[in-house]
């Protein structure tokens, strides 16, 4: 049966080579991507490296001065040798710092202050005995303050660097002072927000990964409850008609071909389930958890005593899904694990404080040796099955309680003489019931009734 979603009309049309528009414009989105440099992260190739380099290049224009200077032929040898040398030097430490503060691994904080501090020291040396045209140095001591020094230490580092320029050109050309005290502050502080846009990407990116693996992790969980639930119960029904197949089939033939033909069903519906369940789109219903529930406990030869068709009116999908998942496990444990001869199962909507809930319980009369109703462990510890429920009920804002029933039919502590039984209870929160509870956890209004 053709869906809206399997029609690629709806997602935007195909073209010739069976694409669709939606995964051009990721194509596009994608390339675009490509073409962008990416921030807290190392070059992939060399043409993201030359990106990088003429993104960090452009920003030296403001050493056209010195290299001019350089060249004017003003200096003596030794000092246009001292001074190529010195700009060299300088330039180095500059991109050495810049570069590795752009990706992911910075400098330690100690080698950081060094470098600052030998940046702040060329810049007035080569200021002082070259001239004023040296003085933008000070503007790329300044980036660096605003890049690669935290944000508080930052505030401080840059107005600093400033008084230090300052300083410096009151001594070698006053007429620079005001325009280069501002260009200072202006790009030292505009650094420092490039340094948080850096950071945060950086921590937005591993932020990013975390919630990739945490959300390949639950995934992996729901899987791991899915497959325990589904496989457990038609598991234990095939293994169930299987021997009464074996025990039928020398005296009563036709009787074990019916056998055999519901365990193809049954692994049939299994093996749907699964496909579901691996999509994300898996949801059972009660009603049918409850027509499965008469199928297998008739199989083991438990006396069913099971509600009729229940009224879920205002109950929310994944609530009915929940109580539907409560029902499976527990039965699939009273055929595995309790030797019952009877299994009751009711459906109550129950009016508490907290508001009314709709009540699953499933209860045997069988010694339970191991686990009973409850499965997974001696003494009714919780074991794969009941952590998945309890999961799955907590989620829909719902809990689980499971133990011993007493002879006469009350709830006792886990652990009591074999013959009393077990209980499980499954609730959560539903609509407003349609008739009113007459008071705080009173009795409530039978949903499904197997009496």
């Amino acid at each position: 049966m053709s869906t809206m979603a399997e029609d690629p009309r709806h997602d935007g049309g195909e073209d010739g080579g069976g694409n669709t528009a939606g995964d051009r414009v990721r194509d596009r989105d994608g390339d675009r991507a490509e073409r962008l440099v990416r921030l807290g992260q190392p070059p992939r190739d060399w043409r993201e490296l030359l990106r990088k380099a003429l993104w960090i290049g452009i920003w030296l224009v403001f050493l056209n001065s010195p290299f001019l200077d350089l060249l004017s032929g003003e200096h003596s040898t030794a000092g246009t040798a001292g001074g190529w040398l010195g700009l060299t030097v300088f330039v180095g430490l500059y991109l050495a710092l810049v570069s590795r503060e752009m990706g992911p691994r910075a400098f330690p904080r100690w080698l950081i202050h060094g470098i600052i501090a030998a940046l702040g020291a060329l810049a007035v040396l080569l200021t002082l005995t070259l001239g004023s045209h040296w003085v933008g140095l000070f503007v790329y001591v300044s980036v660096a303050c605003g890049l690669a020094l935290p944000l508080r230490a930052a505030y401080w580092a840059v107005p600093g660097t400033t008084v230090l320029m300052a300083l410096v050109v009151a001594y070698v050309d006053l007429d620079q002072l005001s325009s280069m005290v501002l260009l200072t502050l202006l790009i030292g502080f505009a650094m420092t927000s490039v340094s948080q846009l850096v950071r945060t990407t950086i921590e937005l990116r591993r932020a990013r990964a975390t919630v990739a693996r945490l959300a390949a992790n639950e995934e992996r969980l729901r899987l791991a409850r899915d497959l325990h639930d589904l496989l457990g119960h038609s598991l234990s029904l095939i293994t169930l008609k299987s021997e009464l197949a074996g025990r039928m089939l020398p005296a009563h033939p036709d009787k074990a071909a019916q056998q055999v033909a519901d365990i193809e069903s049954v692994s049939r519906q299994a093996l749907v389930d699964v496909r579901e369940a691996v999509s994300g789109y898996r949801r059972p219903r009660l009603a049918e958890e409850l027509a499965g529930a008469q199928v297998a406990l008739a199989a083991a030869g438990v006396t069913a005593d099971l509600p009729a068709e229940p009224a879920l009116d205002g109950v929310p999908e994944e609530r009915e899904s929940a109580l539907a998942w409560a029902l499976r496990e527990a039965v699939t444990n009273v055929v595995r694990h309790s030797g019952a001869r009877r299994c009751a199962v009711s459906l109550i909507r129950r009016q508490t404080l907290d508001g009314p809930v709709l009540e699953l319980s499933v209860e045997d009369d069988g010694p339970g040796g191991t686990s009973g109703a409850a499965g997974g462990g001696s003494g009714g510890g919780h074991g794969n099955g009941l952590t998945g429920l309890t999961e799955r009920l907590q989620k829909v804002g719902g809990s689980l309680e499971t133990g011993r029933v007493g002879r006469t039919g009350q709830p006792g502590r886990t652990g009591r003489a074999a013959g009393s039984g077990y209980r499980l209870v499954a609730r959560v929160p539903a609509g407003v019931p349609q008739e009113a509870a007459g008071g705080t956890d009173a009795a409530g209004d039978a949903v499904g009734s197997g009496t």
